[in-house]
């Protein structure tokens, strides 16, 4: 059963693409016909495609890696942080730092820079400082948690990266190509489909239309969240704990044996002591 269908896209405007003469020729099979100079989107294509991409995100959302959703266009950025929130997954809305990807250590320093920043102002350390540091100091973490609070959580590279208008995040696509990581966008009729793994053609501009395929994705990633917990409570009841933990409890069970034995050699020993004053 598809995850979608023609008329909720059709009501989303989903078919609206961009003026003929802005037109990309890549995205030719995705255009059904031009009307009043206008393409327009073939959402049989997109309904397929939007299946497709919803298939692939549950799968790597059961595996329990991250996926990161950007979308920094002012229509976009407040649905897109709503769904990847609902999902648990890092999101970029504000500008893409360059480098994100390419250089993701130097981003995961600006984070443990935010983190240390709480925890030297909960500790007291920044007490004797005047109001002009703590203000600049203030200032700054407020930078920081704008641009990559929502990454805070962001501890290795994503697995897979979803976009909202590839055209806008070319930037984000070509670190994403260049890392060989999967790339889902919502492709509109003046963007290049080349670069994208899974293509989803869309208009990229209207709220109702990003809203609806973010649905249907994210309602995807639900279930194999759900897979993946009700795969653990199966295994952790059938009694199959990982290998580590037995050999912890092992080891443990090891450590109280010995422990055990040298408290009655100990007792023995008394024993011995105390017979021997006696005599």
């Amino acid at each position: 059963m598809s995850r979608t269908n023609f008329e909720t896209l059709l009501e989303a405007g989903c078919h609206f693409g961009h003026l003929k003469r802005k037109w990309n020729p890549a995205m030719a099979p995705y255009i059904f016909m031009e009307r009043n100079g206008i393409h327009i989107i073939d959402l049989h294509k997109t309904v397929a495609k939007i299946d497709e991409a919803a298939e692939a995100l549950k799968q790597i959302a059961k595996s329990g890696k991250k996926i990161l959703f950007v979308a920094t266009k002012k229509q976009s950025k407040q649905v897109l942080a709503e769904k990847a929130a609902s999902v648990n997954m890092p999101y970029v809305v504000e500008r893409w730092p360059g480098g994100m990807l390419t250089n993701f250590p130097t981003i995961r320093k600006a984070v443990k820079k935010m983190a240390t920043i709480d925890k030297l102002t909960n500790d007291g350390t920044y007490a004797n400082l005047s109001k002009r540091e703590i203000l600049q100091i203030s200032r700054q973490r407020a930078k920081l948690d704008k641009n990559l609070g929502s990454i805070a959580d962001l501890t290795r590279l994503p697995s897979a990266l979803f976009v909202v208008d590839v055209m806008k995040e070319n930037i984000a696509v070509r670190e994403a190509n260049r890392l060989g990581i999967p790339v889902f966008g919502i492709v509109d009729t003046n963007s290049d489909p080349s670069n994208i793994d899974f293509v989803i053609p869309a208009n990229d501009d209207a709220t109702k239309s990003v809203e609806v395929i973010l649905d249907a994705c994210c309602a995807a990633m639900i279930e194999g969240l759900e897979e993946r917990k009700a795969e653990k409570v199966d295994m952790e009841a059938a009694g199959e704990a990982p290998a580590g933990n037995k050999g912890k409890k092992r080891s443990s069970k090891a450590r109280l044996d010995k422990s055990d034995e040298e408290a009655i050699n100990a007792s023995k020993a008394a024993a011995f002591i105390k017979e021997d004053e006696e005599a």
